[in-house]
């Protein structure tokens, strides 16, 4: 057992400040200062604004091109990393053309800089949890916001993201998942918590085995991808064998899991990039990028589960 959810903690910190110099296509780290909760920013995208616990959230929306106020359209909700700014990372994890052909309304929030970097805080407030900011309540605001305002299939929600956005994902679907169909990991982890979801979760899991912030066999304070694997098939009450298969992308290998038949008919789905490293992943397997793999995943279930 991990200790409980301890965020901002200090091997977090100390491995994602020694990215600071890295490349900064994720939107993760770099630039980080030009951001602030105010609404200065650095990107060419529409931003909106939405007040939440007295601080002046924003987000950047995507309409699909054809939306039709007439009909009901799925949302995907998609989280930047620690450090992050929205409007670099629309770039790096894009999802617009997939949204327009796909007939889906996708948002990238922004994080906060409560604790000097923009950051996603997925749990409940408690002594050990180093940030204050209410990011599970400002995504229920968000959710309730767009839908006021577009067409919006409220049992079809989806969220995904990288790294601690994908800690984001896990934790609406812990602490949120009467809004939450379905999520999606990309180079995340899931922290600790006493709290299940209320419904069965489909879980799509994304994770290299080189990652050298959040380790694929974990540490002692992240649990190791096949932990979180092994929680969700039985939270899911899945006992069917992994069907598997593999291919080999320009001397990668992926490795592919996928557990099925769940309660109401949820699947848990495991891509394993041997080699890989702490990235939203640009390789393709079976000529889907991740993108690709997280719809075509998450697309087949709403909040009842699996979609006849």
């Amino acid at each position: 057992m991990k200790k409980k959810f301890t965020f901002l903690n200090c091997y977090f910190l100390s491995i994602l400040f020694s990215l600071a110099t890295c490349s900064n296509e994720s939107g993760e780290l770099d630039e980080y200062n030009k951001t602030d909760i105010k609404g200065t920013k650095t990107w060419d995208q529409e931003v909106e604004t939405l007040t939440h616990d007295s601080l002046v959230r924003e987000y950047v929306l995507y309409i699909p091109s054809n939306y039709d106020e007439s009909i009901t359209y799925p949302l995907m909700l998609n989280f930047h990393g620690f450090g992050g700014e929205a409007g670099q990372y629309i770039s790096y994890a894009d999802m617009r053309s997939l949204a327009d052909t796909e007939n889906f309304i996708l948002v990238y929030p922004q994080g906060t800089l409560s604790s000097g970097f923009p950051h996603w805080n997925p749990s409940l407030p408690s002594s050990d949890n180093k940030s204050d900011v209410d990011d599970l309540g400002f995504v229920e605001a968000l959710i309730r916001e767009l839908s006021s305002n577009y067409n919006i299939d409220l049992e079809r929600v989806y969220a995904c993201g990288f790294s601690n956005g994908g800690m984001m994902a896990y934790g609406l679907a812990q602490h949120k998942s009467e809004l939450i169909a379905g999520i999606a990991s990309v180079s995340g982890v899931m922290l600790e918590s006493d709290v299940k979801p209320i419904h069965p979760m489909p879980v799509l899991i994304i994770h290299g085995t080189l990652d050298g912030v959040l380790p694929y066999s974990g540490n002692g304070y992240y649990n190791s991808i096949q932990h979180i694997i092994n929680f969700w098939r039985n939270f899911n009450n899945i006992n069917t064998d992994a069907k598997y298969n593999s291919e080999t992308i320009n001397g990668t290998i992926i490795e592919h899991y996928l557990f099925e038949s769940g309660d109401q008919g949820v699947s848990v789905e495991h891509y394993k990039v041997n080699g890989g490293d702490h990235v939203w992943f640009d390789i393709q397997y079976q000529g889907n990028v991740t993108a690709t793999l997280i719809w075509d995943f998450l697309s087949k279930f709403d909040i009842n589960g699996l979609i006849d």
